[in-house]
């Protein structure tokens, strides 16, 4: 039984195995971002805190791109889409960060729920196609090649890093707070 908090998030499982435990965790990251996220304006995706140029919209942008990436790309070798693979990244190496200023909030959420689905069905089939301990089909430049259990926890990082990020935004556009 999947228990929800108040915030609309699963919350991960207390006894599962380990890929219950990483899915959960990677779930759980997700609907943060999503709750973070949740009800804002485009002014609101477009906010900065201090010095930072990061915004909440491109943050759902950059994750989208990950996402991409990471499940696509990187794990089964096959192109992540578009928008991504028409960008001239050579240009702007941050062009999913700049670019999302342009988007509405309703593109850039669904750009970003769009690719997380994409990415379950990936994720789902690379556990009937050898586990977590199934290599991705691009190696790293100095040869060692990340399990799908790696990409999983890098994935849970990744998110739980960009949400202590979202936290702050969120406070400095309308004072929500939370974990």
């Amino acid at each position: 039984m999947t228990i929800i908090d108040e915030q609309g998030r699963p919350e991960p499982p207390a006894d599962g195995d380990e890929t219950a435990m990483l899915l959960g965790f990677l779930e759980f990251h997700r609907a943060t971002l999503a709750w973070k996220v949740r009800g804002l304006d485009a002014a609101g995706l477009r906010a900065t805190v201090g010095a930072s140029t990061m915004t909440l919209g491109g943050m759902l942008k950059h994750l989208a791109l990950v996402e991409a990436s990471w499940f696509a790309e990187d794990l089964f070798g096959r192109p992540m889409g578009e928008p991504w693979d028409s960008v001239d990244w050579k240009a702007d190496r941050d062009w999913d960060w700049h670019s999302a200023a342009d988007d509405s909030p309703e593109m850039l959420l669904a750009l970003w729920e769009r690719t997380v689905d994409r990415s379950r069905a990936l994720v789902a089939e690379a556990l009937e196609d050898g586990g977590l301990d199934r290599p991705a089909a691009r190696s790293w430049k100095d040869g060692r090649t990340p399990t799908l259990r790696w990409i999983l926890v890098h994935m849970v990082e990744e998110y739980a890093r960009h949400n202590g990020h979202a936290d702050l935004i969120r406070e400095s556009v309308d004072g929500e707070t939370g974990e």
